[in-house]
């Protein structure tokens, strides 16, 4: 690019953050400049998807303005991620480490004190939504943090966190503007929907007496139940009524258990709003161990037993 800058030596620090369960980790994420042979390694325990944010943040930054391209440089540059002993998973870790790279080769100018950054970094430097956002926001609230620039797309799940300022940002471009004082600060907007309850009434159902007093008492005390009876005599139905007898969640559990559905993909930018009432979670007779306890071999994802955390989980057995 004609108008390029050239790359300073330099060291810089921001903090981005591992979405987890059932908080996020603040990681520091470091970068030093050198001068010697050209090298662009990250580090501190990086998967597949981290080693590959070298090449997206290239050409982010590349198609981002006059900036240059960490890849045209003849310095050594190591990108770290500490602390190195947890494994980094995820893109999450695509935005701050564009940010600590300009930061430090001085292509960029800004206070990262008290901010937190996460996303992931398109080739053109737009930036893309990501899984977990709730983790994050309440795990920067916890530590102390004050301001979060996130994806648009989980700007509103993130601001269900009070006492933590949210920055939703569309692209690398715009959030170097909301740094640098040249844009507009953009505020999240918290768009709270409350779904109305989906669940069959126990009240609904005729008949089946002993049954439904056996699931208002299972459902008040937090007991397991087992229904049994041959085909057809309303096992299912008794069982995904239960639901409409527990309350509404509270403040709270509706954190607690929007951000295992978040972590899990469910609730991408909050298209279905949090999560107000208890779970319900029915898994095939088939499912595998993993699906109903979780795991995976790419990163640990809530199974079925989790997703209906504060809920009812029915599990019934196949004829």
């Amino acid at each position: 690019m004609a108008g390029a800058q050239k790359i300073k030596s330099g060291f810089a620090r921001v903090f981005g953050a591992q979405p987890a369960l059932p908080k996020a980790t603040i990681v520091s994420v470091e970068c030093d400049i050198v001068k010697g042979l050209h090298a662009f390694a990250i580090v501190g325990l990086p998967d597949k998807s981290v080693e590959e944010a070298k090449d997206r943040l290239a050409a982010a930054i590349k198609n981002t303005n006059d900036l240059e391209s960490p890849k045209k440089s003849n310095k050594k540059i190591v990108l770290s991620l500490a602390p190195a002993a947890l494994k980094k998973e995820g893109a999450a870790f695509d935005l701050p480490l564009a940010l600590s790279f300009l930061l430090a080769s001085e292509q960029a100018a800004f206070d990262p004190a008290g901010k937190v950054f996460a996303g992931e970094l398109a080739l053109d430097g737009t930036i893309r939504p990501i899984l977990g956002t709730l983790s994050i926001a309440s795990e920067a609230r916890d530590r102390g943090f004050t301001d979060l620039f996130m994806p648009e797309e989980n700007a509103a799940e993130a601001s269900l966190i009070s006492g933590l300022r949210v920055h939703p940002v569309a692209s690398l471009e715009d959030a170097l503007a909301q740094l640098g004082g040249r844009g507009k600060p953009r505020s999240a907007v918290q768009k709270i929907k409350r779904a109305e309850p989906e669940d069959t009434a126990l009240d609904e159902i005729r008949g089946q007496e002993s049954a439904k007093r056996a699931l208002i008492i299972a459902a008040a005390g937090g007991h397991n139940i087992a229904l049994w009876g041959p085909p057809g005599t309303g096992k299912t139905l008794l069982a995904r009524a239960t639901a409409s007898v527990l309350p509404d969640l509270g403040e709270e559990e509706m954190i607690e258990v929007t951000t295992i559905h978040s972590l899990a993909g469910i609730l991408l930018g909050l298209l279905g709003g949090p999560v107000y009432r208890p779970p319900f979670r029915s898994p095939h007779h088939t499912s595998s161990y993993a699906s109903l306890i979780g795991g995976g071999s790419s990163g640990i994802r809530p199974g079925e037993a989790t997703l209906a955390h504060r809920g009812v989980l029915f599990a019934e057995v196949g004829y």
